[in-house]
């Protein structure tokens, strides 16, 4: 493990970096007002990084203001002149990719070859994605739909735009919420997590080297309870994006709707594998291990409900078990390790609850149980494989969040599919089959809103993420997002040139 006292100013050197603040407000770091403290934690060792001041009430009041002030000139700008600035910002990114790889490792314990390789590369690939999209945002053809009058559609920006990202992926869902929203013409105000607040950061101060103007991008870090609830219900804010929890979703909404604002919910997942009796049982263990311990399972797509085809199943917990045993945890940093640490030792302390309590009524074959030795000093957890759960018990219809997969049997492609429905949650899924027949009827039938064939994980920019039922709604990434952030005009006009006297003939009768 490393050193967090000499090695931190080495990798990124966050209380140097911003010294100004953690607030990025009109362009600028400034310092919170709340009066309170906030450390970031590197949940590899426990120790401290960086300590800045919290977002409160005047600070989002403030950038609330720095976003409605830049609103004109930015709904104005035309889209290739937003997407030049996207694409500026785009080459920003790539510049600075490793500084963006080593902070998000720093703060949330991933490992560096993950960040390196996916949510570094995925993030420039998102920006450049939106880049073009800002040069296509449509209405409808004109058309004459009532007698002489032509009718046809504007989308337009809706104004500032308040988000609120959560810890799991900081900096992707920072750009997802930020993307689509200034390439429609919006400006925004950000709230990060205030335990993840470093890659948000380095993202708006990225936009405004690249020339995205002041007040575009504005991030308050913040708690929920005081700078979350008042993003969400501020009257300036006309649009609410909200990442996180179903229970917090439901608060979001609740706030905002109070002053009546467009939503946009992203919530929890409890995400099923359904392997059928024909599946590469090989592959199918292999996408399961991986599927489960993607950022130690702390991602709300992970596959957290494996049901296997009983003629496999013993097949599928024996091979999925061993194969969790090869995975290696250790120093984020560190070129060999696979699995980094939860984000904290309270989330690690939650996932090892929901373990031990199913030893009373399922069977735990691999893990479940936090490691020794250097480790324990972080907030680290080994995979864990758990077998032979009820149905309704906790562990298979509650959200982890943490490196826990869960195996039952089926008997049949019914059950199967009805098993995979059986939670409140919908966001994503996975089949496992070689008969293109049986693998469609899973895409129809599985409520959920991505369902993967024979993989579990993979997105990409072109293609949206968004759930059904308790796992929310609205779209990220793709051509779907981007309509989430406008608002639909008719325009009618009348042809004729010709005052209509008779007019109001037809409306009142006569007078």
């Amino acid at each position: 493990m490393h050193n967090p006292g000499s090695a931190i100013p080495e990798r990124f050197a966050a209380q140097e970096r911003f010294a100004e603040g953690a607030q990025f407000i009109g362009g600028r770091l400034t310092k919170g007002t709340s009066g309170r403290t906030h450390a970031v934690v590197d949940p590899a060792s426990g120790e401290e990084v960086f300590t800045y001041e919290l977002a409160g009430v005047e600070d989002v009041d403030a950038a609330v203001a720095a976003a409605h002030a830049a609103f004109p000139g930015w709904s104005s700008a035309t889209p290739g002149d937003r997407s030049d600035a996207l694409h500026r910002f785009a080459a920003v990114l790539a510049e600075r990719a490793e500084d963006f790889a080593r902070a998000e490792s720093l703060q949330c314990g991933k490992p560096l070859k993950l960040t390196r390789e996916f949510d570094v590369p995925g993030t420039i690939d998102n920006t450049a994605f939106f880049a073009g999209a800002a040069r296509h945002l449509q209405g409808q053809s004109a058309g004459e739909y009532s007698g002489d009058h032509t009718s046809y559609v504007r989308r337009e920006p809706i104004g500032v735009v308040g988000s609120i990202a959560p810890w799991n992926y900081p900096l992707q869902m920072a750009a997802w919420k930020i993307l689509p929203a200034i390439a429609a013409g919006n400006t925004i105000v950000l709230k990060p997590a205030e335990i993840t607040p470093l890659t948000s950061l380095l993202f708006a101060q990225a936009a405004t080297d690249a020339g995205i103007p002041d007040g575009v991008i504005n991030i308050v870090t913040g708690t929920g309870k005081e700078a979350g609830e008042c993003l969400v219900g501020h009257p300036d804010v006309v649009m609410t994006s909200f990442t996180g929890s179903t229970a917090v979703g439901k608060r979001v909404a609740e706030v905002a709707t109070a002053t009546v604002k467009r939503l946009h919910l992203e919530l929890g997942g409890k995400a099923p594998f359904v392997v059928f009796d024909d599946a590469d049982l090989e592959a199918a263990v292999n996408g399961a291990v991986a599927g489960a311990l993607i950022n130690t399972g702390q991602d709300c797509t992970a596959a957290t409900r494996a049901y296997v085809h009983r003629p496999l199943y013993e097949a599928f917990v024996e091979r999925t078990a061993a194969l969790m045993e090869t995975v290696r945890l250790g120093d984020p940093f560190a070129a060999g390790t696979d699995l980094g640490p939860l984000i904290s030792h309270a989330q690690r302390d939650r996932v090892a609850g929901f373990v031990d309590r199913a030893r009373g009524y399922a069977r735990v074959v691999a893990g479940g149980e936090a490691p020794g030795g250097e480790l324990a000093k972080g907030a680290y957890y080994k995979p864990t494989l758990v077998a032979d759960a009820a149905q309704d018990s906790e562990i298979v219809q509650s959200e982890i969040f943490g490196p826990v997969l869960v195996v039952l049997p089926f008997d049949s492609d019914d059950e199967g599919i009805r098993l995979a429905n059986d939670t409140p949650y919908g966001l994503a899924a996975s089949a496992w089959s070689r008969d293109v027949y049986r693998a469609n009827r899973a895409t129809r039938e599985i409520k959920a809103g991505c369902v993967w064939i024979n993989d579990h994980i993979p997105i990409i920019s072109e293609m949206p993420h968004g759930g059904y039922k308790a796992s929310g709604f609205g779209k990220d990434m793709s051509s779907y997002s981007f309509e989430e952030y406008t608002q639909i005009k008719h325009v009618m006009f009348d042809n004729t040139a010709v005052v209509r006297k008779d007019w109001h003939r037809t409306i009142f009768g006569d007078r």
